[in-house]
């Protein structure tokens, strides 16, 4: 089921590419995570703060302004041609100059999305797994950053679909760490945190590194640790950046 949500936060992604300025690392695409209400959501598209936002729990599209839910698109049963007239429209306020459009410049690890592609809302119990595991990603990132006094947002990527940072923890010995949340993939197939560490941007070697309290070294495939979600909570994920990130301070 992490597929549907995957492909929904497109078209958050996709309202990030249309309407706000293009940053060289695509961080206008990026999204934020609300984890009071369970929300994906844009970057502010004008000066009044609106946002688009996508619901876990109701499985929706809402449009925001100034924190108040002004309109909601429904997404089961809608078809993609459906979402995005929906979201043309009520966008269509923002600038004189730019409109709506679904035109992604990156490839996603499904068939391209056609106009008569259907939307089929998950279980509930899975999108509330989901929502719990974002939920955990979000609060403990924060957590590190404020730890480790770090500059990094924390801010879900819509191509992966992973929630992460990534800063610079010993600029005097070029050392750099990314560290986050990502959805089952080719290395593991369930959600999992991550840690990794770079010397001049190449991926540190781990394979002499000490064991981890919590978590595992991996050095094929992925230079770095990693901790599966399941059975996670807060303390142990704390426990697995922090002591991770402690790995990498030092070298």
């Amino acid at each position: 089921m992490t597929k549907i949500i995957h492909l929904a936060a497109q078209y958050l992604a996709a309202a990030g590419i249309s309407f706000l300025d293009k940053k060289d690392d695509d961080s206008h695409t990026n999204l934020g995570f609300d984890t009071k209400n369970g929300f994906l959501e844009t970057w502010s598209l004008n000066e009044k703060g609106s946002k688009l936002a996508l619901d876990y729990q109701r499985f929706s599209l809402h449009w925001i302004n100034k924190h108040t839910i002004e309109t909601t698109l429904n997404l089961d049963g809608k078809t993609h041609k459906e979402i995005v007239k929906w979201i043309t429209n009520i966008t269509n306020h923002l600038s004189p100059n730019k409109s709506y459009k679904y035109n992604l410049h990156y490839k996603l690890p499904y068939e391209e999305i056609k106009n008569d592609f259907i939307f089929s809302q998950p279980k509930l119990d899975e999108l509330n797994k989901m929502l719990s595991y974002r939920i955990i990603a979000q609060q403990v990132m924060e957590d590190v950053v404020d730890k480790w006094k770090m500059r990094t947002n924390i801010r879900i990527w819509p191509h992966h679909f992973d929630t992460g940072g990534y800063e610079h923890i010993n600029a005097d010995k070029n050392t750099s760490v990314g560290f986050g949340m990502a959805i089952p993939d080719n290395l593991i197939n369930d959600y999992y945190l991550y840690t990794a560490g770079y010397k001049a941007n190449n991926g540190i070697d781990t394979s002499n590194f000490e064991p981890l309290v919590i978590g595992n070294w991996m050095n094929e495939g992925f230079n770095g640790a990693v901790l599966n979600m399941k059975d996670v909570d807060e303390t142990k994920a704390k426990n697995f950046f922090n002591e991770s990130i402690e790995k990498y301070s030092v070298l």
